[in-house]
């Protein structure tokens, strides 16, 4: 089978290969954390020279999308686990503790305008909004608004959300079937609205650092906008600069 009988124009023979075994993974076919084909094969299949193959592979690692682990092959890369909101903060607990995670609503509401914008949804379109608690040893530390497009996450609008596992991502990549391969995070401080703060145990007004966050699948579109408050006299962050 030989994806490159046309020629894509705009495009080198390699990057057009790149572009093709991209929307195959995005479609599935190789789920993350799994192997591709040896090159050989994979070249016999698609009817490519083997350094074509090769330079369309390097163009995929360079993107993020696959990485080659020595001796053993070539996979697609496992969607983030969790991309913890936690390295923002230091709350005295052991560090890389995963906090225990609590739905306090899930509702189908039409989308407000920064999160439609994000999640590329017209006006007024419906999603699925979360808010969720995350406690430290049973002190609640961080509060969460997230939204999620419709029809793509319409599995985690049904059924009990009280068994619900600590971390989202492994969770939206099971129900799903959505994998979030990266994420960006923009950080800026505001005050608790007296709901708010009584949540998180503090003073309404109290300040608070205002995490907000797009997720993004291996597709590159916006699965996520969250907005993540936590006590602003616990933000701490370290940039190494070289």
């Amino acid at each position: 089978m030989n994806l490159l009988a046309d020629p894509v124009p705009g495009l080198s023979r390699y990057a057009a290969l790149a572009s093709a075994l991209h929307a195959r993974i995005a479609a599935g076919e190789w789920p993350g954390g799994t192997a591709l084909p040896a090159e050989a094969v994979l070249a016999t299949e698609l009817g490519v020279a083997l350094g074509t193959l090769r330079r369309a592979l390097e163009l995929l690692a360079a993107q993020g999308l696959i990485e080659r682990r020595h001796g053993r092959g070539t996979f697609v890369r496992s969607g983030l686990g969790g991309a913890p909101m936690l390295r923002f903060f230091r709350f005295g607990e052991r560090a890389g503790e995963v906090p225990a995670s609590r739905i306090l609503a899930r509702q189908v509401l039409a989308a407000p305008a920064d999160a439609a914008r994000a999640l590329g949804l017209e006006a007024g379109a419906p999603a699925l909004r979360l808010r969720r608690l995350r406690s430290l040893g049973g002190a609640p530390r961080l509060l969460e608004e997230l939204w999620l497009p419709l029809p793509l996450c319409a599995a985690l609008a049904e059924g009990e959300t009280a068994a619900w596992p600590d971390l989202l991502y492994p969770f939206l990549a099971e129900r799903c079937g959505v994998h979030v391969a990266r994420a960006t995070d923009d950080i800026a401080f505001a005050t608790l609205t007296a709901a708010q703060a009584r949540t998180l145990g503090l003073a309404s007004g109290h300040p608070c650092a205002l995490v907000t966050r797009r997720a993004f699948d291996l597709t590159g579109r916006c699965v996520e906008w969250r907005q993540t408050r936590g006590d602003a006299q616990a933000f701490h962050y370290t940039v190494t600069i070289t």
